[in-house]
């Protein structure tokens, strides 16, 4: 994924903060981004992705993924202003904070339901709507056995879609990948699944027999 990012010094160049202020400069901006001019979606990265990545940081402590967010915002900002879905233009300041603020939830809402999922100790409120009420223990152990087997990008996937209830479209700007790749990774990760929820099914069948005393 192109990373999209400019100077830590944060402003447009060639323009001062005051003039970044006025509501004429974004309408420009917005405008030059939605006829194509790429130097106009520099100059939204370099106005944006340092006051983005420092607010991230601040609600998730610090986390690495202050960074990725930062980014993350900046690409779907683009592709809004690019198919000419933003209606006030003048305000896209508060539109990009609000994308921001949006991935961050999205973000700090993932990682509580991977805790849940994968074993940290549960919140039953938060359970009731994870998709897993009426799971016995066993069961959910066994498919945070088989979620610990993907890795990073297929289990926030596959936890985005079955915990949050996100579509591909959805998912793809958070993790920087394309709708279609998304879905084919999402895909390929439920089979993944599957095959060590049986694997582990059958290694806990046996070894319950053997402790049992009986033989198969």
């Amino acid at each position: 994924m192109t990373l999209l990012r400019g100077p830590e010094g944060g402003a447009a160049a060639g323009h001062e903060v005051a003039s970044q202020e006025d509501a004429s400069f974004w309408v420009g901006l917005a405008r030059r981004i939605g006829h194509g001019d790429r130097d106009a979606e520099a100059e939204l990265a370099r106005a944006f992705h340092r006051r983005v990545r420092l607010m991230a940081s601040v609600r998730l402590h610090g986390s690495d993924a202050a960074l990725d967010i930062a980014q993350e915002t900046i690409l779907a900002v683009l592709e809004t202003l690019r198919d000419g879905r933003l209606r006030e233009l003048e305000r896209l300041p508060a539109f990009v904070l609000s994308v921001a603020r949006n991935l961050i939830n999205n973000h700090l809402r993932a990682e509580a339901r991977s805790r849940e999922v994968l074993g940290d100790p549960p919140d039953r409120t938060a359970e009731a709507g994870s998709g897993l009420t009426g799971l016995d223990e066993e069961r959910r152990s066994l498919v945070r056995g088989g979620l610990k087997r993907l890795n990073q990008l297929d289990r926030k996937i596959l936890l985005l879609t079955l915990v949050e209830g996100m579509t591909p479209r959805e998912i793809a700007p958070i993790v920087g990948r394309e709708p279609e790749t998304v879905r084919t990774r999402k895909a390929r990760a439920v089979r993944a699944v599957s095959r060590e929820i049986r694997r582990l099914t059958r290694t806990r069948r046996w070894s319950h027999i053997g402790k049992s005393g009986l033989k198969p």
